[in-house]
Parts: C-alpha cells; structure tokens; sequence
C-alpha cells in the first residue's frame, strides 16, 4: 500500500529527515492549490476519490470494463483509437485550423500554442503526412480535429486520402459538430477513407430543442463504417443526459465518449455563475500536462459513472466510455518514460507510466546501504544534501529483515527534454513500509 503525504499525515511521520523532504512536496501542492484559487473558481471541499472507487467496484461487478487504473470505463464497445489514445504510440491528431464556429464556455482551445495565428490561418496538415511518412513514423491512428475541421472541407478531404495513401492500414477519424455535415461532403469523406466521426453534443442546443444534431448522426451512418458522439458531461445534467442515451441507443449508435468536463482558466465567471467547483484532488500527480490545459471540474466524473450504471442497469446496446482526463495525460507521461535508459534505481510503472523510486533518511541510511551491499545490490545513490538514501523500489521487501515498519519515501519521476538533454525530474514523495509495500498491487 502506497499512502499519499498530505498536510495532516505529514505530522505523523517520526523520521525528520524524511519529513522535512516530503514538506518539499506539500508544499508545491498547496502553492497548486492557491493558483488555481487565483483564477476566481472555488475547490470543492469534499474528497470525491472514496465514492469514485466504490462506485468504480460497483460498475466492475455489473460487468463494466475497468482500465487504465480506474482512468478509462466501458460498457458494450469502445473505439480503437481509444485504446491507442492511452499510450500513443501510433496515434496522432492533427488540426487545420482553430477557427470555430461556436463559443463553448468549455473550449480549450484558446489554452493551444499559436492560437491566435491559427485561428485565421491553415496548418498543412498534408505536408505533416509526408514529413511523418519520410521519417518512417508508423501510424495506426490518425485523426482531424480544431477548431471545426469542416469549416475547411477540401484540406479535410486531402487530409484523409492522404493519410489512406501513405499509412493504408491506418484507422482515422475526424472530430466535428455537425454544423457543416451534409450528404455531400459524408460521401466525400467515405470515398476519402474515414473510419470514425465523432459528433458533439451541447446541452445547451438540446435546452432549446434543437433536434438538428441527431438527424446529422442518423444521415452519417449511411456512409460512415463508425459514428460517435463524445462530448464533456457537466455535472447537472443526469437526467438530460439519460434522454440522449436513450435517443441515441435508438439509432444504433456505434458509441459515445462522455468526457470529465474541464476549466480551462478562462471563461470563469461561466463557470462560476453554475456553481461549477473543480475537483478536490485535481490529478494523482501534479505535472504540466500537454492536454488541454485545464482543470477537472468535481462532480462531473461522477455523472459519467451514474450514466454508465444506467446504461447496465436498462441494458443499452450502444458503446459507452467514461475518459477521465487523467487518461488523456496517460499517453504523455508514457511517450516520456517509455524505452528510456534507467540507471537501475528508476522502475518504469506499467501501473502509471511514472518512474518510481525509494528512499530512506536520516539514520536509516547506513543499515539499509550494508543490507543492500549485503545482499549484492550496489545501485543506488547517497544524497548528502537531503541525507537520503535512493533505490529500486524492487527491494523495498528487502527491508523487512531490518525493520517491517521503517518509513520510506515512494517517488514519482518522468523525463523530460530539456535544451536537447534528458532531465529527470521527480514530482511526489508518497510513503510506503516494507510491510505494506505490494509491488504487484501498487505499481
């Protein structure tokens, strides 16, 4: 059992060497917490991860699929590419532009690089193809996204027959509203080789009963192999959105996405104006993640996890997955960790994708370095500035013959390219005891 270090338990660890290293950490994560209060939302005060798990168990037992370590949940069917989307290897998304057509309070966009250049201006997505290609990239996942890709009809096109001629074997998919689909521009698109669409759905358009969105879904699947929907599910819409399931199970809907809805440090007076809290424990690892920039608004999973129970419970046939967004980091920090060269005291978590680490302090250093010694271990590292001692967490179990309850400082790494060189950074120091340590359960 690993055993987060927080403001309360921190007081209880009897080593000071160790403590005084951990407040380090707590101390970064309230600094997390004060920034986000600085952008005027509020923080849920509830700790939602106890009811998420037992709802998670309580899913698993009626026959959800469970993955990614409780980040990524199914029922019935789940598109290919989500399945790729968690490591990322192979899988790639491109934009045209950011432009769009409509303003969500929701949108990310404005958090992308070069926003402001791409909202008037178009990325050649064709030449990015062949530069892929030329390098000898493999590609088995591919897709189009924004902004609205649809606002670009002819770039979408060459995108897709591009992608089809140079990777024959790839699946693609292209993200849209719906707004520009019409019979023409599907039977493009099916000559050009789509796979998947994926429509969104606003709630706000269904408020006004705005049915325009489900008849575009129904004229797709004449000519589109898959059609989905994905879209963000705000956390008071439960009963809206068993409607939507309900519609969409009619049409035989291949499957339907329901996103953590995300605060992307902007818009907040929308947010707020719909007492909108962002969740208590924002991510199990702080970390400048890529993906979206913002922040997981509480309650929202939870909507998520009550849909798919509905789905269960009334037997729905169409595919539903709950992506938290801690599953779209997932694909980051293994394209940072994966295949790099550990130095023997770094263990790659196939749990997470972290690299993991133990340490010992203060006057637990000695007897733990002749144990290690003892027993031919030589990899690891004597820090004198931090008066600790650093190895694998594989003889964390070891240390059962000096002392079951000895505490031990269990990090969390990832690489990081810096200036053209690999850095290493660690990002948390949680605790853990020879008694208690499973490696086959904890990482």
């Amino acid at each position: 059992m690993i055993e987060a270090i927080n403001d309360e338990n921190i007081k209880l660890i009897k080593n000071q060497d160790m403590r005084n290293y951990a407040e380090i950490y707590t101390n970064i994560a309230s600094k997390f917490m004060d920034g986000i209060l600085e952008t005027g939302i509020q923080i849920d005060p509830v700790d939602t991860t106890p009811a998420y798990e037992e709802k998670l168990e309580k899913l698993r037992k009626k026959g959800a699929e469970i993955r990614n370590d409780g980040k990524s949940v199914f029922v019935n069917t789940i598109s290919p590419a989500c399945i790729a989307c968690q490591t990322g290897v192979g899988s790639a998304t491109f934009f045209t532009s950011l432009k769009c057509n409509r303003d969500c309070f929701y949108c990310f966009n404005p958090n992308q690089e070069n926003y402001e250049f791409y909202r008037d201006n178009i990325s050649d997505t064709v030449s990015a193809l062949k530069a892929a290609k030329d390098n000898g990239q493999k590609a088995s996942h591919l897709a189009l996204t924004g902004g609205e890709p649809l606002l670009h009809k002819p770039e979408a096109i060459r995108f897709f027959t591009t992608a089809k001629e140079y990777f024959p074997e790839v699946y693609t998919r292209l993200y849209t509203s719906g707004d520009f689909v019409d019979e023409e521009i599907l039977i493009s698109l099916k000559e050009a080789g789509l796979d998947e669409i994926r429509f969104s759905i606003r709630m706000q358009d269904l408020e006004r009963g705005n049915n325009f969105i489900f008849d575009r879904i129904k004229l797709a699947q004449e000519y589109i192999p898959q059609v989905m929907v994905e879209m963000p599910i705000l956390p008071d819409t439960l009963e809206v959105m068993k409607d939507v399931l309900d519609r969409l199970d009619e049409l035989a809907l291949y499957s339907i996405n329901l996103l953590e809805l995300c605060f992307p440090r902007n818009n907040v007076d929308e947010f707020n104006k719909r007492d909108f809290l962002i969740k208590n424990k924002p991510f199990r690892v702080l970390y400048d993640y890529w993906y979206a920039g913002g922040l997981p608004v509480s309650q929202s999973e939870m909507v998520c996890l009550d849909l798919l129970e509905y789905v269960l419970d009334n037997k729905l046939k169409l595919g539903v997955h709950y992506c938290s967004l801690e599953n779209k980091h997932s694909g980051q920090i293994y394209q940072q960790n994966f295949d790099q060269p550990l130095d023997g005291i770094k263990f790659f978590s196939n749990r997470d994708y972290f690299l993991k680490s133990a340490k010992v302090f203060g006057s637990d250093r000695i007897p733990v370095q002749q144990l290690l010694d003892k027993n031919g271990i030589h990899e690891y590292d004597l820090n004198e500035e931090y008066n600790y001692l650093e190895f694998n967490i594989k003889h964390i179990r070891l240390l059962n013959k000096l002392d079951e309850n000895i505490e031990i400082g269990f990090c969390t790494s990832v690489f990081e390219e810096r200036e053209g060189d690999l850095v290493l950074r660690e990002l948390k120091v949680d605790m853990t005891t020879p008694k208690k340590f499973q490696i086959s359960k904890d990482v």
